[in-house]
């Protein structure tokens, strides 16, 4: 018996070291994770507080202008910016928005769709020659998901009108803004499709499907949530731009439906450009904030839409 407790010593003071240790050590842990979820919050606080400040300054300065119902009956026609009158109707740049908005989308979602289809499906499993264009074509991607919209407007500018021998119409702003959507929906898209599991592609290859059918009846149709909810969130990311709207067309201060026509066209940025020289007078810092203000919201609005789309088409089994 002696002999026993003699030898199953060591191994008991050994096991009985062993909840020092590992109280030492998870109190380290715990230590760390305090302190890294404090960094964390921190970060979070710090990066909260400009947006809640911008916010607040736009909606306060704002909100009074959106309120009323001329805003969103009446353009600025017979308006002057030094007149202190109560015309603030910014009809004229929410419609332009839209128009060049819903011109830019059919243009660039197509476009960027066709185009991460190609990367995802043929880029990576076709022949080298696809797989070399693949990695051509993903590289232009990312350099044009990087150039400044400054550069896009002036890239149509030079070939519309140097080239071309074309007037400037405002459906050249459009396609500045396609150069700057075309990326972002590109790699949304890129992401959806390599989400979809291989084992649906395999499924349907066993069954004698063809790869393109393959791609429409079974790959959009299960990555169609997240497609739609890039393409919205694309849509958003452009429709603030304010360069290729001040180089390729000129504010007009009248409703217009026809962005291919020779005259200008405004929009909600352009507005807050315009009227901020005269920033000083009343109704002129009215329609500042009104426009800066009808802007976020709409962003908002196409950011909610896009995530109530996106959770309507997801694929529930």
């Amino acid at each position: 018996m002696s002999t026993m407790n003699q030898g199953s010593s060591p191994a008991t003071s050994s096991r009985e070291t062993l909840p020092g240790l590992d109280t030492g050590r998870s109190s380290s842990r715990a230590v760390r994770n305090v302190a890294a979820t404090a960094l964390v919050w921190a970060a979070f606080l710090i990066a909260l507080i400009p947006l809640v400040w911008i916010l607040w300054i736009v909606v306060s300065k704002g909100w009074h202008s959106i309120a009323s119902a001329t805003w969103w009956q009446k353009d600025q026609s017979g308006a002057l910016p030094l007149n202190d009158t109560n015309i603030r109707g910014a009809r004229h740049a929410i419609v332009g928005t839209i128009e060049i908005g819903l011109l830019t989308s059919v243009i660039a979602i197509p476009i960027a769709v066709l185009t991460a289809i190609y990367l995802v499906e043929y880029g990576r499993t076709g022949s080298a020659l696809n797989r070399r264009i693949a990695r051509v074509v993903s590289f232009m991607v990312d350099i044009l998901s990087g150039i400044p919209s400054i550069v896009a407007a002036l890239f149509v500018f030079a070939v519309w009108v140097t080239t071309l021998q074309q007037k400037l119409v405002p459906i050249c702003v459009a396609l500045a803004l396609t150069m700057l959507m075309i990326p972002v929906v590109t790699r949304s898209t890129e992401e959806m499709l390599k989400l979809v599991p291989t084992e649906l592609r395999e499924a349907s290859y066993a069954l004698g499907v063809p790869k393109w059918k393959t791609v429409v009846r079974v790959v959009l149709p299960t990555a169609v949530s997240g497609i739609i909810t890039g393409a919205l969130l694309g849509l958003a990311r452009v429709l603030g731009e304010t360069a290729p709207w001040l180089f390729l067309t000129t504010y007009f201060q009248y409703l217009t439906y026809n962005p291919a026509a020779s005259s200008g066209i405004a929009s909600l940025p352009t507005l807050v450009y315009n009227q901020s020289a005269y920033i000083n007078i009343p109704v002129s810092a009215d329609r500042v904030w009104g426009g800066a203000l009808t802007l976020i919201l709409l962003v908002l609005a196409i950011n909610l839409l896009g995530r109530l789309i996106g959770r309507l088409t997801r694929v529930k089994r």
